[in-house]
This record gives C-alpha cells, structure tokens and sequence, in this order.
C-alpha cells in the first residue's frame, strides 16, 4: 500500500501499515498508470521528477497533452521506443468511436475511405459502484470544441493523427439515466461503395469486436459480468447487429454498446508491456486477449 506522506500515521493508526510513501513508489516504478482525473498536473507536478528512472507514463482519459494518444490495435505502430515516455491512453467511448472509424472505414491498410463520421455518445449516467449520485431525465451536453464538438471526437483525431490521417469526426454528447454501459450512435460516410454484407464482414474480422443478437444493454452488461474475464468485457466495442444498415452504399449506420472502461484497462496493460518488453509483449498480451468475444 503506498499513500502521500501526511496520510501515512492515519493509516497506521487504523493498522493498515503502508509500504511506501507516493514519491518513493514512482521512484521505484518501472511504470506508471495514472487512473485520476488529473493525469497533466501529475505530470507537471511528478512524473516528470522520475522520467530518467522510469520507463513510462500511462494516462488514461481525455487528458489531453499528457503524451502519445493509443489504443490497442489502432496505432500500435506509432509507438516509438526512446521517443513516447509518456503515453495518453483514450477514454472508453474514443476507443468505441476509433474502432468503428478504423475497421468500417480505414482497413487493414489505413487507408483513408471515410468522408465524414458523426457520433452521438449517449453516456451512462453513473457506474454501478458509485452511490449518492441520481440523473431524473436525460442531460445533453455541450459542443465546447468547435471542430469535433466533444473530446471523444477530438482525441479520435489526434489519436489516427500519429498514423498521419486527418480524418473528419465529430461527435455529441447525452447523459442517460442508467447504470450499465455507454452507446454511441454513429453514421460514417463513405467514399467508395460498401454492401450490409462486407460492413459486417470486417467487423466479424476485428478480434477486438463483439457482434450481438441482444438490443438491451442491461443484457450485454449481464453476460460480461458472468463470462468475462474478472466480469469484464475487454473487447473495444459490441455492436448489435440488428442495427446496422447501409443507406445509399456509402453511408454505414448503427448503434454500438461500449465496454465500460474494459477497453481502456486492455489498452492500458499493453501500453504497460510495450515499455516493459519491447520485443515480446505482443506474446505476452496473447493470454488477456484469449478473453475477447466473437459475440454476445
């Protein structure tokens, strides 16, 4: 157990004796995840004391500025040893949003087929574990960024960025009163034609997409807690099936449920081994991504 110095006799007293004080563990880490809301004032404040005995910094969020926005999957390969110290992991719903962006309408190649894609991040109100907190109705949100509209949108942009696409995305944001997972409506326009058929042929493709029969998200939540790994769904996104449709050949629509943080804690554990074994974590990340779904 590490805690701040001042902390330390109160914990004591309670007989929980800690270990080490903050600063000695990240002076003694190897690697950090930054899990807080305040991931830039760390940084600012902390990390940057440590950069010479530490491999990295793992943020996780819209902390943006903190480092090298990442996914797992999706820029993998801009990860550059020596350069990216620190490393700024996407919120959840960014990982749902580039996901789609990256497997409907980039490809294999990343090649850019995508004219424009808007998303509406419908969010639950509140995780299941937190309590005092009640949402009577629907709460929309504010377009505070003038080009993306919300951070989800932005940090998508500067996360295809580090593969040098500049993509057009924009996305809005509902709160809902509910507990159990994110959905994020979306409508990419395509350049060239696509059929029903080959969209979800590429999502089938993606190990890192679960297809689902079930339309209810309180259903999908339900099986990630029995059959997922610690009752997490690590995948990227679930999309139900059901609503996908293509209108015109070019323009791909659908609703897609989004894990929780299950994908960001993924991308997190492999941004961790990426500094801690350059050369093997893609072998060593085989063993959690055994836990990925096909389908729900």
């Amino acid at each position: 157990m590490v805690v701040d110095r001042d902390a330390w006799e109160k914990f004591s007293a309670m007989g929980m004796r800690p270990s080490y004080e903050s600063l000695e563990a990240i002076d003694r880490a190897s690697v950090v995840i930054d899990c807080t809301p305040v991931g830039n004032e760390n940084k600012k404040q902390l990390y940057s004391r440590f950069a010479e005995n530490c491999h990295g910094f793992i943020a996780q969020g819209s902390e943006l500025g903190f480092g090298k926005m990442y996914a797992r999957g999706i820029n993998d390969n801009a990860l550059q040893h020596g350069e990216d110290k620190f490393i700024q992991v996407v919120s959840c719903n960014t990982h749902n949003l580039a996901v789609l962006v990256d497997t409907i309408a980039l490809g294999p190649e990343k090649e850019n087929n995508l004219k424009k894609g808007v998303f509406v991040c419908m969010r639950r109100a509140n995780d299941i574990s937190q309590e005092g907190e009640f949402l009577p109705a629907p709460e929309v949100g504010k377009h505070d960024d003038a080009q993306f509209g919300t951070h989800q949108a932005r940090d998508a942009y500067h996360l295809f960025k580090t593969l040098g696409l500049d993509l057009n995305l924009y996305s809005s944001s509902v709160k809902l009163n509910t507990q159990y997972m994110h959905v994020i409506y979306f409508n990419l326009r395509l350049r060239r034609r696509v059929s029903l058929d080959e969209v979800i042929r590429r999502l089938r493709a993606n190990p890192r997409i679960a297809l689902t029969q079930k339309n209810v998200s309180s259903l999908v939540f339900s099986f990630g807690r029995d059959h997922g790994l610690f009752g997490r769904i690590l995948n990227q996104t679930v999309i139900p099936i059901r609503t996908l449709t293509v209108k015109d050949e070019r323009e791909v629509v659908g609703f897609a449920f989004t894990p929780q943080d299950g994908n960001s804690l993924l991308s997190s554990i492999a941004a961790a081994e990426w500094f801690l074994n350059l050369d093997g974590y893609e072998k060593r990340l085989q063993f959690i991504e055994e836990h990925l779904f096909e389908e729900i």
